[in-house]
């Protein structure tokens, strides 16, 4: 898929752990799960590409929800982001799109900016948790939406997978993340380890930093397998993609693992020798 426009600055390239709309998705849901995709992507990169000032980012943003607001009430078109709200409107009228994820999602990425703005991080894994049920939560809430699955159980499985997802990337990617001002090890966690949460330049250096990030993919881990058995409520070839998303984040976990937890000094990927395994494993799950 080609990414939408954005009339300030063009999209960033982006590497991506999971398929997104693929051929395993049932064809006639590949366009909304598209429009919900790009809606996400390009508003996370409002948040965290470009030069753009946290001032900038947060008018980017709010003017970024209020057409969202016109495309989900039948409002006038975008005329800075037509090929997101275009799609998103048609999506949101034919499959009846509750609105709620989709501000839920905005809130996150104004989170972002904002804490980075103040060079802040996260507490606990409580207050991570919140910010992973704004941040990843909706986009799996809103797929079961589009599959017809609304129960109690799947949608807190949902949210498992889609947490677990979070803080797989996070732990993946805190080598490129700190240097950014984006800093996601819990304060707490920190301190057990002894090390301090408010001297994130230092964290590379501590002996140790792999302990935690040790921990933490644990942690993840047992999260995604709480959330997997929703595999089997998901009906037909959505439900072999989520195959694919659960065991391409438990695929990830074992490359943090193989780098000896060290993601603050190297990034993980997960390439094309990866998929004959995780195929297998789909299959027996």
């Amino acid at each position: 898929m080609t990414p939408p426009p954005d009339i300030r600055r063009d999209p960033a390239e982006h590497y991506e752990n999971f398929p997104v709309a693929s051929w395993l998705c049932p064809p006639h849901l590949r366009r909304p799960i598209a429009a919900i995709y790009w809606f996400a992507r390009t508003a996370d990169d409002i948040a965290d590409e470009g030069p753009a000032t946290a001032a900038e980012r947060l008018r980017d943003l709010e003017a970024y929800r209020s057409d969202l607001s016109a495309a989900l009430s039948g409002g006038a078109a975008s005329q800075r982001w037509p090929a997101v709200f275009g799609p998103l409107a048609v999506a949101a009228r034919d499959f009846h799109l509750p609105p709620r994820p989709l501000f839920d999602l905005l809130d996150a990425f104004t989170q972002d900016v904002c804490k980075s703005r103040d060079a802040a991080g996260y507490a606990d894994r409580a207050e991570l948790l919140a910010y992973c049920a704004r941040s990843a939560n909706p986009v799996g809430r809103l797929l079961l939406h589009l599959y017809g699955v609304d129960d109690d159980a799947s949608l807190a499985r949902s949210d498992a997978i889609c947490s677990a997802l979070q803080l797989i990337n996070f732990w993946q990617d805190l080598g490129v993340d700190v240097p950014r001002g984006r800093y996601y090890l819990p304060a707490d966690d920190c301190r057990r380890f002894g090390i301090d949460p408010a001297a994130p330049q230092a964290w590379a250096s501590n002996p140790r930093a792999p302990e935690l990030v040790a921990e933490l993919c644990g942690w993840s881990r047992a999260l995604m397998l709480a959330g997997a058995p929703l595999v089997h409520r998901v009906p037909g070839r959505a439900g072999w993609e989520l195959r694919l998303v659960v065991q391409g984040g438990l695929r990830i976990l074992e490359r943090i693992e193989r780098l000896g937890h060290r993601t603050l000094e190297h990034r993980p990927k997960i390439g094309p020798l990866d998929a004959l395994p995780m195929l297998w494993r789909s299959a027996w799950m």
